[in-house]
């Protein structure tokens, strides 16, 4: 059952790097186009059709781009797609969900304050909004106020506004902005899948055909592009925000996440400004320094609600906690770990308890068995810099409650 537990975690580093390394692909090329596309210039000595060129210098060579708005006359020999950074960005991204939020629901995803639900229950309902979320997206796209777009998106807002709320109602903190980004990312990676790129081989196929391309196709695209352009830095601030408890674990979370919408917004409108040549709205900055200090404020009044309440454990923390180990595992805890890990730290220079752990109760340390295991157990993480002087026969003590557990599990089952 343990090595099980350090497979497991090896599994989570691996889909994690994968999913890192997809999204920075993705969003790469995306922020290069966009870049690209607000700063091509109409010349007049451009081919048929040619929408505007483009001259860049990089890695000691010159480029000359041009775009065609709808088509160029033919077909040309080589046509590069991008599409598999999206596609790859959003499975590893949903197999990170798998293994962090579905295979540990007890732990992150299900908060019994906030809803008590089963593991599957809250799958379910991870998986519904998903789906249902970009159904209800793309009919809003295809609806008659699609035809104006900042209309839509001010209406998009809305929705983003609501599902933030929903999310905060039924999981943890932490899983509700963990949910914000997949729900925002699945409606980003679908645009791609659904409609930037089927629209794109309609115009190839045309063109091989040797028809005339609908122009409609490209505008259909270009609006999905747009909307992809400003969602990319708030899915980034909700994916790392598991990280800082400060944003997800507070009574107005939901409003953070409104206002990290808005962040995005003034941080993108700023660079696609610039990279058009319409100047450089610095008022921007302001505004988004502004909106963060506001979500600053917001994180510390007037109540943590997540991990507040004591919840009943699970039959697996059960077995943790009765364990044979158990007594001397949370006299090393509470001795190495609870200074920091408490609703307040004594550690100078901690004001909050990190990532939001706290391991004063038993039930506290029984329902943080497993990650006690691998920052303090299986490895030296915990305590940063081992600066509580943890000694290795604490360490083997830890190793032994938690191994010893998983295997009475194991034979009982």
């Amino acid at each position: 059952m343990y090595e099980y537990a350090v497979a497991w975690e090896w599994l989570n580093f691996a889909v994690r790097w994968l999913h890192v390394i997809t999204a920075i692909a993705w969003i790469g090329s995306s922020f290069y186009f966009i870049a690209l596309d607000l700063g091509l210039v109409k010349r007049p000595h451009l081919p048929p059709g040619a929408y505007g060129e483009e001259w860049q210098v990089h890695g000691g060579g010159f480029y000359h781009i041009q775009k065609y708005l709808v088509a160029p006359a033919q077909m040309p020999e080589h046509l590069t797609w991008f599409k598999w950074e999206s596609y790859v960005t959003w499975l590893s991204g949903f197999a990170l969900l798998c293994v962090v939020y579905y295979g540990g629901a007890d732990l992150f995803l299900i908060d019994h304050a906030v809803l008590p639900l089963q593991p599957w229950q809250a799958i379910c309902l991870s998986l519904a909004s998903l789906a249902i979320g970009w159904l209800l997206y793309d009919q809003l796209c295809k609806s008659p106020i699609g035809g104006n777009t900042w209309g839509l998106m001010a209406l998009l807002y809305v929705v983003l506004i609501a599902m933030a709320w929903g999310y905060t109602q039924v999981f943890t903190g932490r899983a509700a902005f963990l949910h914000l980004g997949a729900f925002t990312a699945t409606i980003m990676s679908a645009n791609v899948f659904f409609i930037i790129i089927p629209n794109q081989k309609i115009v190839v196929a045309d063109l091989i055909a040797g028809r005339v391309p609908d122009p409609n196709y490209g505008r259909i695209a270009k609006q999905r592009s747009l909307h992809n352009n400003y969602l990319t830095l708030p899915v980034i601030f909700f994916m790392l925000s598991n990280h800082y408890p400060l944003a997800f674990g507070t009574e107005f979370n939901w409003v953070i996440a409104a206002l990290v919408f808005l962040m995005g917004v003034t941080i993108r409108h700023w660079f696609n400004t610039t990279h058009a040549r319409k100047g450089r709205p610095t008022w921007t900055w302001l505004v988004t320094v502004l909106l963060f200090i506001l979500i600053m404020w917001l994180s510390t009044v007037p109540k943590v609600l997540t991990g507040d309440a004591e919840t009943a454990l699970s039959p697996m923390q059960q077995k943790f906690a009765a364990d044979v180990h158990f007594a001397e595992a949370r006299d090393v805890v509470q001795g190495r770990c609870s200074m920091c890990h408490a609703a307040e730290p004594v550690w100078e220079g901690i004001s909050f308890p990190p990532k939001a752990v706290k391991l004063e109760t038993d039930a506290q340390i029984a329902s943080h068995a497993h990650e006690i295991y691998i920052q303090a157990g299986r490895s030296h993480a915990m305590p940063p810099g081992n600066i509580t002087a943890i000694t290795p026969q604490e360490r083997k003590l830890l190793t032994a409650w938690y191994e010893s557990a998983t295997m009475s599990a194991g034979a009982t089952r």
